[in-house]
């Protein structure tokens, strides 16, 4: 099986250069350095790591998790693995992301290998970029492995699907953090395309802005809403509303979980599914 690396000291395609590396490591008998797998986790849903993620899980010395990795997927790994907390979550900070990197590139340095622990996908809202980059400058050995992004559990527990040929042509994927009004959203781009279904990322906080701005720059208030939180795990929660209301029904639901916001047509269009279906063992 291939597994594909990417190091900063020889080209990505280039072998000759990483042989040549590797033996002059050898020859000064410095001890090799570990190598970093960034794993999503995927939206919750231990079931929902991929068969490639878990292989490389076992392979590690220790797994730095995120705060969106739940405590099921955490109680699958094995015992002798070393486990540590480097979350993030709305302004409660365990570590920087500075000190995140800085920490990948001490322990891969001391020849450990690590898997890094993403909720979601590592390429969507993850900061996995600067992670990378610190490992690339480093020259440590590092691959990524993708995992379902939150949207798409969302879709597939909820019913709701992304796009569909009636009414939404795309999807988009918005990060609600927004730091200041200059870090906001294009708006009047969100709102001009009516056909594309919106979907807001760690924006519970920030709900009622969403709205409302979504509205002030031509959105039909009436424009449906879905607000997912815990999306795929057990206790997962959704609440429908439209652009007028939803606001207001999450807050009597007194949700503080993790969540998405979904607007779009698509919502009109949600099925029946039965999630619980997925968690049939047949004997």
């Amino acid at each position: 099986m291939i597994s594909t690396f990417f190091r900063a000291a020889w080209p990505r395609s280039g072998l000759a250069d990483r042989r040549g590396h590797q033996c002059l490591q050898a020859a000064s008998g410095s001890s090799a350095p570990g190598k970093v797998y960034l794993i999503g986790a995927g939206p919750g849903d231990a079931e929902l790591l991929t068969l490639k993620a878990w292989r490389m899980i076992q392979q590690s010395d220790l797994v730095l998790f995120d705060d969106l990795v739940s405590e099921e997927m955490l109680a699958m790994l094995p015992a002798h693995i070393e486990k540590r907390y480097v979350g993030k979550r709305c302004g409660q900070h365990s570590l920087s992301q500075q000190r995140i990197c800085q920490l990948l590139v001490e322990e891969a340095q001391s020849g450990r290998t690590i898997a890094r622990l993403k909720g979601g996908d590592p390429a969507v809202f993850a900061r996995s970029a600067e992670e990378c980059d610190a490992l690339e400058q480093a020259g440590i050995d590092f691959a990524i492995v993708p995992g379902i992004t939150a949207a798409s559990g969302l879709s597939a527990w909820c019913g709701i699907p992304l796009t569909h040929r009636e009414c939404a042509q795309s999807v988009r994927f918005i990060t609600a953090r927004m730091q200041s009004a200059e870090s906001e959203p294009d708006w009047t781009s969100l709102v001009g395309n009516q056909t594309e279904t919106l979907v807001f990322y760690m924006g519970l906080n920030r709900l009622e802005l969403i709205c409302q701005r979504l509205v002030q720059h031509g959105m039909d208030p009436e424009m449906p809403v879905a607000v997912v939180e815990k999306v795929s795990l057990a206790d997962q929660q959704m609440i429908l509303g439209d652009l007028t209301d939803i606001a207001s029904r999450v807050r009597e639901q007194s949700l503080n979980g993790p969540a998405l916001i979904l607007v779009g047509e698509v919502i009109r269009h949600r099925y029946p599914v039965s999630p619980a279906l997925l968690n049939t063992i047949r004997a």
